[in-house]
């Protein structure tokens, strides 16, 4: 993707309107790869916890789980298998390498290839996944799976970008963009719900097969992606990067439902041209007055995952029948988390532009540490460091509680707050290498804790949720003095915003906090 360039604050457009149907629908058909995103998250824990697919493809894990040997009673280790979290983790290493490529062709195509190419790809690997007979196929079938979700991510930013975010506050767009900018994740905890109810019916079908079904509907909602990518629109700005100046203003006056669009057309001709005079992006962001930007599009997606949250998303119905609840019982309580996500979800969609994002991140931050020392402490207490023990059904259920309010305090905060915030402080000019950090930073710690958690939960055993609550404090700690509050803040005033904070101030010069022009 090309770098960023300058913003020059022109005159005020007269468009005073709402967000338009026609961006609504936009949203929505981008947004698909959202709810395939998070299908995908949520059905690789629930097939992983089916005894049919675990003796088609990893029968040493079956055998662990149903042999009485002495190790085979210790419940943290009986699905450490390398092989069994690969086949969830190669997804997000797909999704990383992916996005680069997919950062690219949408600069030079724009993002309705790209919504095809991601389309295409999902559901090639959502049929492979169906078909699989031997765990080669298997593991192709998500590596394409997490081609799509690079390819979902840039077209999701790039839809963003054409309702104005990275645009002069023309239309208060401020004012509802923290809103706006979760939708994807609203469609993601959408599809990890949907995700959680379908193994919970496939996991019945008798003769071995369900687990197929569960893999193969993902190709449902990548066949719609795929036919809607044709009549997904091109961005303002990334039609103008391809010379194309009248098709992008009359584009343009669709988004806004409006024909007074000659002020705001204005500041996207600037922003292009500026652009192109930005030859080193990758170097301005390492510059110091961008040194705000860096650290916080690095240290948000890590803090997020390091929270300990795709422990819950991808292995709960593993951990829930490590902890000695039954196949039905484990996927009944991981549906129950799934809706508790995305209730949790549309709390932060309402309350996110009214509190502010610290607040949130605040609370959800003090409410997920006394979750996982509670969770920590209870499995401790019950199973000690030897793995052996049980809960009753009340202590279970209770057990349940504690997971769901950890899940809603993630789900109204480090959870869209991980992807909004950093797409908010960049400025044009450090703009795509901000998301390109925020995408990559996410994903590489997302395939590190697939990878590892079920050897770490063999490992450290109940002390794991100890180590992810200790991170939990660190990351509430670093939002408390060193997030700027953003909510209602214009995108090209962050450099101002930046200038009045206590630490940062003194990274960034004062012609950036006060020109008409911000220039890298």
């Amino acid at each position: 993707m090309a770098g960023g360039g300058v913003v020059a604050q022109g005159h005020v457009g007269n468009y005073n309107g709402g967000v338009t149907a026609f961006v609504v629908i936009a949203c929505i058909v981008a947004a698909m790869g959202g709810l395939l995103f998070g299908y995908d998250i949520g059905i690789s824990g629930g097939v992983t916890s089916m005894d049919d697919f675990l003796m088609k493809f990893f029968p040493a894990v079956y055998h662990r789980m149903t042999d009485g040997s002495a190790r085979d009673k210790n419940q943290y280790c009986k699905y450490d298998n390398h092989l069994l979290t690969l086949f969830t983790s190669s997804l997000y290493l797909a999704a990383l390498v992916a996005s680069f490529f997919a950062s690219e062709i949408t600069r030079v195509f724009g993002r309705k290839v790209s919504m095809f190419l991601g389309g295409l790809s999902f559901l090639i690997g959502a049929i492979l996944n169906g078909i699989a007979m031997n765990i080669i196929v298997l593991i192709i079938g998500r590596i394409l799976l997490g081609v799509g979700v690079g390819f979902a991510n840039q077209v999701y930013i790039q839809t963003i970008d054409m309702i104005g975010s990275s645009l002069p506050d023309r239309n208060g767009t401020s004012k509802i963009r923290g809103a706006l900018n979760i939708g994807f994740q609203v469609t993601i905890t959408i599809g990890i719900l949907v995700a959680n109810f379908v193994n919970y019916g496939t996991a019945e079908i008798k003769g071995g097969w369900g687990w197929r079904i569960s893999l193969a509907l993902a190709g449902v909602p990548a066949l719609f992606m795929t036919i809607g990518s044709i009549f997904l629109p091109d961005t303002p700005n990334s039609i103008i990067e391809r010379g194309h100046h009248e098709e992008a203003k009359r584009m343009l006056q669709k988004i806004r439902g409006s024909e007074e669009v000659d002020a705001e057309f204005g500041d996207l001709i600037a922003a292009s041209e500026a652009a192109k005079k930005v030859q080193q992006p990758w170097r301005n962001m390492f510059l110091p007055r961008y040194r705000p930007q860096l650290v916080i599009c690095s240290l948000i997606p890590f803090f997020q995952q390091i929270t300990g949250i795709n422990v819950i998303m991808f292995y709960a119905p593993v951990l829930f029948k490590t902890l000695g609840f039954g196949n039905k019982a484990s996927l009944m309580s991981a549906a129950i988390t799934g809706v508790v996500n995305v209730l949790g979800t549309f709390v932060s969609v309402a309350t996110v532009d009214k509190f502010g994002r610290k607040a949130l991140f605040i609370e959800g931050g003090v409410q997920m540490i006394i979750c996982q020392i509670a969770v920590g402490g209870m499995i401790g207490y019950k199973f000690g460091l030897t793995g052996e023990g049980s809960f009753s059904k009340g202590e279970a259920n209770f057990l349940v509680f504690l997971i769901c309010a950890y899940v809603a305090a993630f789900s109204w905060s480090w959870g869209p707050l991980g992807w909004l915030v950093p797409s908010e402080v960049c400025p044009l000019e450090v703009r795509s290498p901000g998301q390109a950090i925020n995408v990559s930073v996410n994903m590489f710690f997302t395939f590190i804790i697939a990878q590892g958690f079920l050897s770490m939960l063999c490992h450290i055993k109940f002390g794991l949720f100890f180590f992810f609550g200790g991170f939990v404090i660190l990351m509430t700690i670093f939002v408390f003095f060193f997030l700027p509050e953003t909510k209602n803040v214009p995108i090209e005033e962050m450099n101002k915003l930046m200038k009045a904070h206590w630490f940062w101030g003194k990274y960034i010069p004062d012609e950036a906090a006060t020109g008409d022009k911000y220039t890298a």
